[in-house]
C-alpha cells in the first residue's frame, strides 16, 4: 500500500524506509505498538494496524520472547558480510548495519528463534500466567492489541503452546472476565436494604470497568459468558430482590437491566481513553475548543434550540461519566422501587 496521507500510511512509509535503508536490520526489533503510539501520538488501534500491515507484507515477523523483528536472515558479523551500497561498493554505514544485524540475530538465537520447540518458557507455562499477561496487555494497550500471538511473544513461548492451556481467544476472554470480577469480591453480607444492596453491586461493577476499560466492550447480555465471579453479581442482586413481591421474571429483568446500564455507560471509558490519545486533549479541553459556527448554531439559537440556549446560559452542568452514572443508577433504583411498591400494595 502506498503512502495515503493517513496516520497509519505515514507511519508505514517511515518504517518501510527504515527497513529498506538498513536502519532497522534483519532480526532487529521494530518499534512496539506502545513505542509507535508514543513516537507518533496515534491510537493503539492505529499502531496495531501498522504492525499487522508490515507482517502481511512480509517485512517483519513475530519472534517469541523477542517481539516483532525485521524479517530476513541476520547478516554475519564477518568482514565479507557488510551490505553493498549502490554501485557495488560497501557504504560507509555498512559495517554498523552488519553489526546491528548480527546482534539482532544473536538475540533471536538466545531466545530460541521462531521455532516452537519445548523451551523453558513452555515448560513453566500455565493458564494463570496466560490470563495475567492477557489482562495486562488489554489494560495497557486496549483489547485491539490482544491476540494469542501477542501473549506468546510476551511470555517467550511458541503460540501453539498456549492452546494446551486455553482453547482459544473466546475462552481467554471468559477467563479474563472472571479474573477481573474476582479481584474485588462483593461485601458479604451486602447491606440489608434492597436499594442499598443493589447500589453497592452497581458501584463495584463501575469500579471494575474503570480499572479495566476494555471489559465493558466485551460484555454481552444476550450471550453472557459463563464466568462464576461475574455471575455472583447477578446471584446476589436476585437475592436482594427476593421476597419483595416481584415475580421471578421481574427480578431477573431488574437485575440484568441495572447491570446493562452500568456496562453500557462504562463502554465510554475505553472510547474516552482512545480519544485522549488521538487528540491529546481531555474531554473538558475538547469541549472548550468546540467554538465556531456549528457550536453557535446549536447552543446559541433560541428559536430552533431554545432548551440548548437556556442550558448554555445557565450554571455549569456536570456531564462527567461519574455524574451520569450516579444519576442513572439512582433513577433506575427509583423505578425498581416503584414496581416493588405497586406489588406490595397489591396494585
Amino acid at each position: 500500500m502506498a503512502e495515503d496521507g493517513t496516520p497509519s500510511g505515514r507511519i508505514l512509509a517511515e518504517l518501510r524506509r527504515r527497513i529498506a535503508s538498513g536502519e532497522l536490520a534483519p532480526g532487529e526489533r521494530v518499534p512496539s505498538t506502545r513505542a509507535i503510539t508514543r513516537e507518533w501520538g496515534v491510537a493503539m488501534a492505529t499502531a496495531t494496524k501498522v504492525l499487522s500491515r508490515l507482517r502481511e507484507e512480509g517485512l517483519v515477523r513475530a519472534v517469541p520472547g523477542v517481539g516483532t523483528v525485521v524479517a530476513g536472515a541476520p547478516v554475519s558479523a564477518g568482514p565479507s558480510a557488510a551490505p553493498a551500497a549502490p554501485g557495488g561498493s560497501t557504504g560507509p554505514s555498512g559495517t554498523a548495519v552488519a553489526r546491528r544485524a548480527a546482534r539482532g540475530g544473536e538475540r533471536v538465537a538466545e531466545r530460541g528463534g521462531d521455532r516452537g520447540g519445548d523451551r523453558g518458557g513452555d515448560r513453566e507455562l500455565s493458564r494463570e500466567r496466560i490470563v495475567t499477561t492477557a489482562v495486562r496487555v488489554a489494560d495497557e494497550e486496549g483489547i485491539a492489541a490482544l491476540s494469542m500471538r501477542r501473549i506468546a511473544t510476551d511470555l517467550g513461548v511458541a503460540t501453539m503452546s498456549l492452546y494446551r492451556h486455553v482453547p482459544g481467544k473466546d475462552e481467554l476472554l471468559r477467563l479474563m472476565t472472571d479474573r477481573v470480577f474476582g479481584e474485588e469480591p462483593l461485601p458479604d453480607p451486602l447491606p440489608a436494604g434492597w436499594r442499598e444492596a443493589l447500589e453497592t453491586v452497581a458501584r463495584l461493577q463501575w469500579r471494575i470497568y474503570r480499572r479495566h476499560p476494555w471489559l465493558a466492550g466485551t460484555m454481552s447480555f444476550t450471550r453472557p459468558v459463563l464466568a462464576p465471579d461475574a455471575a455472583v453479581h447477578t446471584e446476589r442482586t436476585l437475592a436482594a430482590l427476593a421476597g419483595l413481591g416481584l415475580g421471578v421474571e421481574e427480578m431477573a429483568q431488574a437485575s440484568v437491566t441495572l447491570a446493562a446500564f452500568v456496562c453500557g455507560l462504562a463502554v465510554h471509558f475505553e472510547r474516552e481513553a482512545q480519544a485522549v490519545q488521538d487528540s491529546g486533549m481531555s474531554a473538558d479541553e475538547w469541549m472548550d475548543r468546540q467554538d465556531g459556527e456549528e457550536r453557535d448554531q446549536l447552543m446559541a439559537d433560541p428559536e430552533r434550540f431554545p432548551m440548548f440556549d437556556a442550558l448554555n446560559r445557565g450554571p455549569e452542568i456536570d456531564m462527567s461519566l461519574d455524574a451520569l452514572f450516579a444519576f442513572g443508577v439512582a433513577r433506575m433504583l427509583d423505578g425498581i422501587g416503584a414496581v416493588i411498591a405497586r406489588r406490595s400494595g397489591g396494585g
